[in-house]
């Protein structure tokens, strides 16, 4: 009997099916934090669409394209071909690849070749839009770009004969000024819409208090002219209501959209990170020993001039993010330190705690004293490590040629009298009288800082008697700073815990960062972070407290984390290494390979319209 072979089946590819395109201000451009959201979230998107169906698009300023951006001749592509005929129309335009993992393609345009038609594009926005756009350099910058981006993709709708589906993904109202004219003018791609948090909404979180109860109420109109950003919300509400599919990243702010945008966002995508960047497999333990050293070596320097304590039970804290005094949550967390320090000091525990507040604040320059510190102790490190290499060859000497007698030699004998002296004379250098001091800058403004002024009123002034420290740094960690010498991402790695109980914070990194980096933190059920992580899972020993905000007055807060700071400090140093293993586990969670699903139904869906 002749078998008859069965024709192959073609198996769907992989591929998505639709062109992508993301739009943002943030494209080779390091602002914030939605530059890490696009940056980490660009491998898994190459993964799962290859660079033949995807392509960003951003400004071009060339600064920061020098080191990321990597152009390349005009190819045959669509995208090729609407490049080189938007340079015909005499639009700059930069194309070629990001200098990042997957090497994307990316369209960048200089918003400044289009500044002679500013007077043109403001008088069309008004017109046909009612965008008052405000005659400012940032605006005039962003609505000079969303000309230049509503343009190209007029032409690659008048170029593209295919039936090929097309997205166009804009963030945030930056990008976001080309969304109206796209649609009057009825270009090709469907539109997905993200606000990562509404203009409007940061700046009355920032000033009312009781933001989330009197947000049904607001007058979005009234308000945005109180602030001075009238023109600045209308782009961002045009371009939210002329989407086909408007998005948010969490239901935090999908609550905030609903009030002050006036439309529902129909999908949430959350924010997730690239965790193989920070994946450290079994070594979470041996790096967090390691650069914990490190920040040893700046508490001696810092400190122990003036008294010292027990480093082997020393606890380190941190909070870091934008200074927003009140939305970050920096007077929650004072509260709690103070109430802490009481808290410990009743209890007699045995520990320390050194909390440090990385933000960035205008200042002069380093504290003078705290420099000079810190290079005394290190030059102390070094005459001790002289002296351990003298001893050390003497010692043997000495025991090796005793005619085969032991009698061990007396120390101090072996070391000359120019070490003594010269150690003696840098200690007594080094040694002062004065409190430690709380922050490590001159600022240009110190009587008027809010963390100051709080530290000062609580006298959380690092006492000898005080079991909580501060150390105020009003600039980021970087490995060029000298009192750290290392970067953020190792900062955290060496700290014991991060607190960050926001009362304004659509989504979160750097709790999320602290969980990639194997460290447990505390953020709050008003971050989209903590509302993600509160409505989904249920297991909360992942390493990941939440602050309670919702509906809590200030000092039921403030009580809340007082509290939860003070269980962290029961905690011995075996619960402590299986909570760092917690953290690791459950990172994976928010990997972008598992969160990008939540992104590509909303392209199959807006493709649908």
């Amino acid at each position: 009997m002749i078998k008859i072979a069965k024709s192959p089946v073609k198996k769907k590819s992989s591929r998505a099916q639709s062109f992508l395109f993301e739009i943002a201000w943030e494209v080779c451009n390091q602002v914030g934090g939605i530059y890490t959201v696009i940056r980490s979230k660009v491998p898994s998107v190459v993964e799962k669409r290859g660079n033949d169906n995807y392509c960003l698009i951003g400004p071009y300023f060339a600064d920061q394209a020098a080191a990321s951006f990597d152009e390349i001749t005009e190819d045959k592509s669509l995208v090729g071909k609407a490049v080189k005929q938007l340079r015909e129309l005499g639009i700059e335009v930069h194309y070629g690849k990001w200098l990042i993992s997957g090497r994307p393609t990316v369209v960048l345009f200089n918003p400044f070749s289009v500044f002679n038609k500013l007077d043109s594009i403001r008088h069309e926005l008004n017109a046909n839009h009612g965008i008052e756009a405000p005659n400012e350099d940032l605006a005039n910058q962003v609505i000079a770009f969303g000309y230049q981006v509503q343009e190209f993709f007029r032409v690659i709708t008048e170029l593209d004969k295919s039936k090929k589906k097309m997205v166009a993904h804009f963030h945030e109202w930056m990008a976001g000024s080309a969304i109206p004219e796209m649609r009057r003018q009825n270009h090709k791609p469907k539109i997905v819409f993200t606000t990562h948090a509404t203009m409007l909404g940061r700046y009355l979180a920032m000033n009312d208090e009781e933001f989330y109860d009197h947000l049904p109420f607001y007058d979005w109109g009234k308000e945005a002219e109180r602030f001075n950003i009238k023109g600045i919300v209308q782009i961002e509400r045009a371009a939210a209501h002329g989407a086909h599919i408007f998005s948010t990243v969490s239901g935090v702010t999908a609550r905030e959209c609903e009030y002050l945008v006036g439309r529902i966002p129909e999908a949430i995508l959350p924010n997730g990170l690239n965790i193989q960047r920070f994946e450290a497999l079994h070594e979470v333990q041996t790096l967090h020993q390691k650069y914990k050293t490190k920040i040893h070596d700046f508490v001696m320097g810092h400190f122990f001039q003036s008294y010292s304590f027990d480093l082997d039970n020393t606890v380190y804290l941190f909070t870091a993010g934008r200074y927003e005094y009140h939305n970050k949550g920096y007077n929650v967390t004072l509260e709690a330190l103070a109430r802490l320090n009481h808290k410990m000091q009743e209890a007699n525990i045995d520990k320390t705690v050194v909390a440090f507040f990385i933000t960035r604040q205008p200042f002069y320059s380093f504290n003078p004293e705290v420099l000079r510190s810190k290079a005394e102790i290190d030059e102390i490190r070094k005459i001790c490590d002289e002296i351990k290499e003298k001893v050390s060859e003497k010692l043997y000497l000495e025991i090796t040629s005793n005619n085969g007698k032991y009698e061990f030699p007396d120390l101090s004998g072996l070391v000359e009298d120019y070490f003594k002296l010269k150690l003696r004379r840098n200690v007594q250098s080094w040694k002062s009288d004065h409190l430690p001091p709380v922050v490590t800058h001159n600022m240009q403004d110190d009587a008027n800082d809010d963390i100051l002024s709080f530290i000062r009123k609580a006298n959380l002034v690092n006492n000898r008697h005080d079991k909580v420290k501060v150390v105020y740094h009003p600039d980021f960690v970087a490995a060029s700073n000298p009192l750290f010498k290392m970067d953020y991402s190792q900062f955290v790695r060496g700290c014991h815990l991060g607190v960050f109980p926001s009362y304004y914070e659509p989504w979160g990194y750097t709790p999320l960062e602290c969980l990639a980096s194997g460290i447990p933190s505390i953020t709050s059920d008003l971050s989209g972070f903590g509302d993600y992580i509160v409505n989904n899972f249920k297991k909360r020993d992942m390493g990941v407290a939440i602050n309670q905000r919702n509906q809590k007055s200030f000092d039921e807060s403030a009580e809340d984390l007082a509290n939860q700071l003070f269980n962290f400090m029961k905690l011995n140093r075996r619960e402590r290494i299986e909570l760092r293993n917690n953290c690791e586990s459950a990172s994976v969670h928010f990997d972008w390979h598992n969160l990008i699903k939540h992104y590509e139904k909303a392209y199959r869906e807006v493709v649908k319209l």
